[in-house]
């Protein structure tokens, strides 16, 4: 209600549209005092969304998460949408559901929750999630309490994965555990099989744009989050930053603490380690500290996106940038036992004596040196300003000539911008 629609929310929007399902928004945080939902439903109304009190058919609720107003009506509208829609799900019916988030906890190994879509899910149950299978040992509702079975429609964390599923999977039941080993085996072999198969045939246009490729500099990560939403986030973003100088490259990303693995990985690939949400395992840190590995790890999405590409731009070669801070007209061209001194006006800014200058002919350069000697009469100085005369020298450079221009400039590094 403060902030109004966000990229994300027109993004969520436009993906209940294409999946053709009827909307209804939560309008939260009504209890601050910036709080202005009239404005989120003009912007609804912008996007095809009128408000059913604005006389369209889309449910808005007001609602506080804090403090819990308005949550038992958007409860109640919920119950009333899905009972004129006719939404019926089989408690009887095969067993299916769809994996929300994904982690790896500690005694429990590789857990997803799940929301069940059909059928009633139980403890004991075989069953085939993505690549993976597994046997329900146990089931947590959202509150954190042990069930027996999960029915339609309730959210459920499953404990008994044989590996890490990803978010969006189906997990599916299935007769034993003998067909879901079988499934789950099958499937990860033809995953095997295409990465090994069709390598990348040599060709000289692509080998041209290796080459090219390998100018770039680049920064190779390894990333380890507490969740799979996270560790999805995380790759997103870091992918979005701009790559047209510096490549980068995740070599790894997976859920669960840091372990000796993932130092080994990054010391093959020389691959700085980034946790999100995470612990360093003991024999990793002293692993990373014998080999030289940097392990850094956040607790802010934000601090993470930013440090990488402050790393990714430290890769860049600082860009040479030139400051061009006088100019001195040749008037008159002295032949000494050192050699030719060029007799000068400064005619604006300054000319310093540890500065870099060139000779112009005619607008056209004709020499670029350092500064051997800046003289006033006999002395030597360090800088003449504009309308001062002086004696100049530039390198070996012999050859000068009334009219000619010196004109001085500095040197300074900058450093590149991604």
């Amino acid at each position: 209600a403060d902030d109004g629609l966000m990229p994300q929310t027109i993004e969520a929007i436009n993906h209940a549209r294409a999946a053709k399902v009827t909307l209804m928004v939560a309008i939260n945080k009504i209890d601050l005092p910036s709080a202005n939902p009239d404005k989120v439903k003009t912007q609804l109304q912008e996007h095809d969304l009128t408000p059913e009190d604005w006389g369209g058919q889309t449910i808005c609720v007001p609602v506080s998460a804090t403090k819990g107003t308005g949550v038992d009506q958007l409860l109640e509208l919920i119950a009333l949408q899905a009972e004129v829609l006719e939404l019926k799900a089989d408690p009887k019916a095969s067993p299916r559901g769809t994996v929300i988030e994904t982690q790896l906890e500690q005694g429990r190994g590789p857990t997803a929750t799940i929301i069940v879509r059909s059928g009633t899910l139980k403890v004991g149950d075989a069953f085939i999630c993505g690549d993976h299978w597994g046997k329900v040992k146990q089931l947590i509702n959202d509150l954190g309490q042990p069930v027996k079975s999960a029915g339609p429609g309730m959210p459920v964390k499953v404990v008994g994965f044989s590996g890490l599923p990803a978010a969006g999977d189906e997990l599916a039941v299935m007769e034993n555990e003998r067909a879901a080993r079988q499934l789950s085996e099958e499937r990860l072999e033809a995953i095997r099989t295409e990465k090994l198969a069709a390598p990348r045939r040599a060709t000289l246009e692509n080998l041209f744009a290796d080459i090219a490729e390998g100018q770039k500099p680049a920064l190779r990560i390894v990333l380890k989050g507490d969740v799979s939403g996270s560790v999805e986030a995380i790759t997103g973003a870091l992918k979005d930053l701009p790559q047209s100088k510096v490549n980068l490259e995740i070599i790894h990303a997976a859920v669960g603490p840091v372990t000796e693995s993932d130092v080994l990985l990054a010391t093959a690939s020389d691959a700085v380690i980034i946790g999100f949400g995470v612990k360093v395992e003991n024999t990793a840190s002293s692993s990373a500290k014998r080999e030289g590995v940097q392990i850094k790890l956040y607790s802010i999405i934000y601090e993470l996106i930013d440090q990488v590409k402050e790393a990714m731009a430290g890769l860049l070669e600082p860009e040479l940038r030139e400051t061009i801070i006088g100019h001195a007209q040749v008037l008159k061209v002295f032949d000494l036992s050192k050699g030719k001194v060029a007799g000068c006006m400064v005619s604006d800014g300054r000319i310093l004596r540890s500065a870099r200058a060139r000779v112009l002919r005619k607008k056209q350069p004709v020499y670029d040196g350092g500064i051997a000697t800046l003289r006033r009469f006999k002395d030597e100085v360090k800088e003449v300003r504009a309308g001062l005369e002086c004696g100049i020298r530039l390198g070996d450079f012999s050859e000068y000539m009334p009219e000619d221009v010196i004109e001085c400039y500095q040197l300074e590094k900058v450093p590149q911008q991604l």
